[in-house]
């Protein structure tokens, strides 16, 4: 199939001369560096967050509906941290 790329002027440049170098042609150095490509990305795991749960009743009740800075403001309080 043919297709058009746009390649940066100096990777084009450096691809040609180890193709030449390696007598090769620059469409079987491409097609090997995608197939190198492809497997490396077949071969990763796709990042799943596992269910973490604590035992327990849920936030505290002066928590209920409560913003992140308040929650903050709670962790540091009597520590020196933020607010203080």
């Amino acid at each position: 199939m043919k297709t058009t790329l746009d390649i940066a002027d100096p990777l084009l440049r450096d691809a040609k001369k180890i193709a030449a170098r390696e007598g090769t042609t620059l469409r079987a150095l491409v097609e090997q560096g995608l197939r190198l490509v492809i497997a490396a990305k077949k071969r990763q795991v796709p990042f799943r967050l596992r269910q973490v749960t604590f035992a327990g009743n849920g936030l505290r009740p002066e928590l209920q509906g409560a913003d992140w800075n308040r929650i903050v403001e709670m962790i540091y309080e009597g520590r020196g941290g933020h607010g203080e």
